[in-house]
């Protein structure tokens, strides 16, 4: 069985860090991931989902170090659900990302970073919605091309 999540997405707010009592370091981020589709009538629409993520020990220290509000971000963990009881005694649930893993794909300063091989969803063109284009000499494989597949 896996339970595996791998998000993209850039933060709502800088990473809310704290220490518990026994002194192990939590953050908690906000991440917003959007979806790029074309409506019924043709026109591209764009939604946009916020996941609450959780980092623990080290990997809550870097990202204290690491990232900031707008900072776009590679995540790797797993899906986690928990109950809790709310201020006025309601029970109320909560879905979190448990972060593995993180990398910050914004540019570094002074040099072309992470950010030069995955370019911003802000500039990108949108996805093509047709299946049907026919192979041009840009698409069709090169003479002699042995590939496997």
């Amino acid at each position: 069985m896996v339970n595996k999540v791998t998000l993209i997405g850039r933060l709502g707010a800088d990473p809310e860090v704290r220490h518990l009592d026994s002194g192990v370091m939590v953050a908690r981020l906000s991440v917003a991931t959007n979806e790029y589709y074309k409506d019924k009538e043709g026109n591209f629409q764009e939604t946009t989902e916020w996941h609450n993520a959780v980092a623990w020990r080290e990997i809550a220290e870097r990202a204290e170090k690491q990232l900031k509000k707008g900072s776009l971000v590679y995540i790797e963990g797993k899906i986690s659900y928990r109950k809790y009881n709310d201020k006025d005694g309601q029970e109320r649930y909560a879905t979190d990302i448990v972060v593995n893993n993180f990398r910050s794909l914004d540019k570094r300063e002074g040099g072309a970073g992470d950010a030069a091989r995955f370019p911003s969803a802000e500039n990108a063109p949108p996805a093509r919605v047709s299946s049907n284009v026919p192979a041009t000499a840009d698409t069709a494989p090169a003479e002699g091309d042995d590939l496997p597949f």
